[in-house]
């Protein structure tokens, strides 16, 4: 739910910093005290900006083994339920509760109580305990009369919780503008665990051998497919199709038969249609190209771009498509023989922050990808991968022509409301203001690259939001500024997404299926 640009990916707003805060988040500070303590400073770190994955491993690494499950559940369940157990709270005090830290305790023991099935003693003394412990002992008698009067019908006050949204009002209120018809599920599911999805190296083996594989380790997964066909100009219907695991639980990928070799890797389900998709037109484009031209005019090279590629995934599965023995670009039946369609792949990746650079190259090398493995495969694959923004960055460098790419799939920055269920420290950072800073951040990049994008080639844009102002408004937008762009239609049989006046958007609604993600194809008809 990956940056370009000065402004990151997530495009994450520290705008929320809890007023009186006496807990400055340090590592130190999340590292001491009990269990329940810990868990409360790391939610007040959250709310001073720091996001949940620069915190969590901090607190779990600070633990013993067998508190690390009860300090996970404890701190994400509390994300999760986050605002709508503010609002409990604000019908349980007689007076307004202003210090963040006494409101932060009480929403932890709630949260015991409502949703872990903690013993009530358990959960009231400790919960005491704890507001004491970070030195807001006036507090404790407050804290003990709310949780106990909970605890008196915990089943009336559960229902009082879940009966509506857990999201800030002002996100509430876009959803509903943007998806009436599905509003009470959306925000629903946003309030639950997104499942584990696998994608497995078809370039190593099948997804059904790794299946077969996880049952053995006694691992428990299905196989889904999502299915697609693409209305590509002057081509035959083509049809394009992506499968994945779904894991029954979570595992940690430590406990994967063979993760570290690279057989798979964790990626949603929604995220594992965007290699499919661009390289599926990339090969409709190289297809039409090389029949309509002389053998003189053939190109000999093929150059991609994968912008804001940071953490890998995507670039991986597109690597893993295009070197994959199978691959059409190198091997092309023709009567009886195989030729190849190009001599060689240039794919460029860019992301403007070394250490996601950094993160990139670790993946790639786990999953036998890097440029010394490619090249020690024999594969015809330059793989660039630079520290760049998006936003001013050319590909042709001294050249004089701007059109390079004959592919662009650019994973776009935006505010990852999408991937709430699995980052839910999202409906704390995120603003209101940072939707409109988000969409002019994205029109810039998509106004760099175009003019980069070779006459016929396409770009894929992704985003990992729910909000149509960073999607098919987005894209709408877009269009009105070209005169030389085409929207390709997805068919009507796809099994993913809700078609859009552009593109697709797919929502988690479903509790087994993927994240929040958008995605538009578009192709480039003449200079």
């Amino acid at each position: 739910m990956r940056n370009t640009s000065s402004t990151s990916k997530n495009n994450v707003s520290k705008n929320n910093a809890p007023r009186n805060n006496k807990l400055k988040p340090s590592s130190n500070l999340i590292m001491n005290g009990s269990v329940r303590v810990r868990v409360i400073r790391t939610l007040l770190a959250i709310q001073n900006g720091q996001s949940l994955s620069s915190v969590l491993d901090p607190l779990l690494n600070s633990l013993h083994d067998g508190d690390k499950g009860f300090a996970h559940a404890l701190l994400l369940t509390t994300l999760r339920q986050w605002h709508a157990l503010a609002r409990l709270l604000d019908t349980l005090a007689d007076n307004p509760i202003d210090e963040v830290e006494v409101r932060t305790t009480i929403q932890v023991g709630l949260v015991q109580l409502l949703y872990l099935e903690v013993a009530d003693h358990a959960a009231i003394h400790e919960t005491v305990e704890a507001v004491k412990e970070i030195e807001f002992a006036h507090a404790s008698g407050l804290v003990n009369a709310i949780l106990r009067k909970v605890a008196k019908n915990p089943s009336k006050f559960r229902k009082k919780c879940d009966k509506k949204h857990s999201l800030p009002n002002w996100l509430a209120y876009q959803l509903k503008q943007d998806w009436s018809e599905q509003y009470d599920e959306l925000t629903q599911g946003l309030r639950q665990a997104a499942p584990m999805f696998l994608r497995v190296n078809t370039a190593i083996g099948s997804v059904e051998d790794y299946q077969h594989t996880l049952d053995g380790a006694e691992i428990d997964a299905d196989l889904v497919e999502l299915k697609s066909g693409i209305h590509l100009p002057n081509a035959s219907a083509t049809t394009l199709s992506t499968t994945g695991l779904r894991l029954h639980q979570s595992t940690a990928v430590n406990a994967l038969p063979h993760f570290a070799e690279g057989v798979a890797s964790v990626q949603d389900l929604h995220a594992q249609l965007a290699a499919p998709i661009i390289n599926t037109a990339l090969m409709a484009k190289l297809s039409a190209e090389s029949s309509d031209a002389n053998d003189d005019e053939k190109s000999d090279e093929l150059h991609i771009l994968d912008a804001c590629a940071a953490p890998g995934g995507k670039l991986a599965h597109w690597l893993e498509l295009i070197s994959s023995n199978e691959s059409s670009l190198f091997h092309v039946k023709q009567s009886d023989e195989s030729v190849s369609m190009v001599s060689k792949v240039k794919l460029t990746a860019i992301d403007n922050e070394a250490p996601r650079i950094e993160r990139i190259h670790t993946n790639l090398q786990r999953l036998n990808l890097s440029q010394h493995d490619l090249q020690q495969a024999e594969k015809n694959i330059e793989l660039n991968i630079v520290c760049a923004d998006a936003t001013t960055w050319q590909g042709a460098g001294k050249k004089k022509s701007k059109l390079v790419f004959d592919a662009i799939l650019l994973d776009s920055p935006c505010t990852a409301t999408g991937v709430i269920r699995r980052h839910p420290d999202i409906s704390i950072l995120r603003t209101e203001e940072d939707i409109e800073q988000t969409a002019l951040l994205q029109a810039d990049i998509l106004h760099n690259l175009w003019p980069q994008l070779k006459v016929g080639g396409y770009l894929l844009y992704v985003t990992c939001s729910i909000l149509k102002q960073e999607n098919v408004e987005q894209m709408q937008d877009f269009m009105t500024y070209y005169t030389n762009i085409a929207a390709v239609e997805f068919s009507d049989d796809c099994n993913w997404g809700i078609e859009q006046a552009i593109g697709r958007q797919c929502l988690p609604i479903d509790s087994e299926s993927g994240d929040g993600f958008y995605y538009a194809l578009l192709q480039k008809t003449s200079e």
